[in-house]
């Protein structure tokens, strides 16, 4: 089966063949979604900055170097919509990507209608690099915790882990920073092509039980999920888009699907 999947060459043959070898879920470009028509938004620099816009917000946030503009850029199947600097943990803006509002394209210099914005993309700085300044850091502590803490209009977050080093202890603080709103949790488990079928397994299920772990006073659990994601393989981008539409509230496009475009940037750190 294998060599004859070599032999074709075939992506779409190769993503069927994994979509029936669970953990792992394939991507199949069927329909378009309608992460595609996110586009620039805006970035700020100070929470007084953030946009007075009514739309849902879903946040991604996770380590220098656990692929988060990788992930965004392909669930969004736009190669550049997302930065990664080439020098982990200098992008230290929030950044702003809307759905609806506005033509799909980066290219169209048409302006966004805010008031038909539908929801709102929104890549936090990663953190943990150790090259990055004291000041730096507090900095990003601050507008981090305060953000995720306190922006009513987020409805839930991402954390982006590296399913080879998850929960971190920088990841851990994230969680609970959030963890107190009540807000769900998806966290995506990136480079999971680095994996055997044994390691994968055994990851995902710890990564439950550490999610699981976590309770309210009464004993309740918080509405936390985890997947298995690589890029490179184009493994669980399908769950993700569907988890990430579902918790914004949205239905999906019924326009036909143009072929997936964006595919990971090699040497991307964040």
């Amino acid at each position: 089966m294998a060599f004859a999947l070599q032999q074709f060459g075939n992506p779409l043959l190769y993503n069927s063949f994994l979509a029936l070898s669970p953990p792992f879920v394939a991507f199949s470009a069927h329909s378009m979604s309608k992460l595609w028509q996110a586009r620039f938004f805006t970035t700020v620099n100070q929470l007084r900055d953030l946009p007075e816009t009514q739309a849902p917000e879903i946040a991604f946030a996770g380590r220098s170097n656990a692929g988060k503009s990788t992930a965004i850029n392909i669930l969004t199947n736009q190669k550049g919509l997302a930065f990664a600097s080439k020098t982990p943990g200098r992008t230290q803006h929030i950044n702003y990507f809307s759905i609806g509002g506005a033509h799909v394209g980066q290219h169209r210099k048409d302006p966004t209608i805010v008031d038909e914005i539908e929801a709102l993309l929104v890549d936090l700085p990663g953190y943990g690099y150790a090259e990055v300044s004291g000041s730096a850091k507090l900095h990003w502590q601050k507008l981090l915790g305060d953000y995720v803490q306190r922006r009513e209009q987020l409805a839930a977050l991402v954390l982006i882990m590296d399913s080879r080093r998850p929960f971190t202890e920088l990841d851990v603080q994230m969680l609970e920073w959030f963890a107190p709103t009540g807000k769900p949790i998806h966290c995506i488990l990136t480079k999971a092509d680095k994996l055997n079928r044994n390691e994968a397994t055994n990851v995902l299920r710890q990564a439950r039980m550490m999610l699981d772990s976590y309770v309210d006073e009464e004993g309740h659990g918080f509405p936390f999920t985890v997947q298995l994601f690589s890029a490179l393989k184009r493994i669980g981008i399908e769950e993700a888009n569907d988890k990430i539409i579902e918790l914004l509230g949205l239905t999906e496009s019924e326009a036909p699907a143009a072929p997936p475009a964006a595919g990971p940037e090699h040497g991307e750190q964040e």
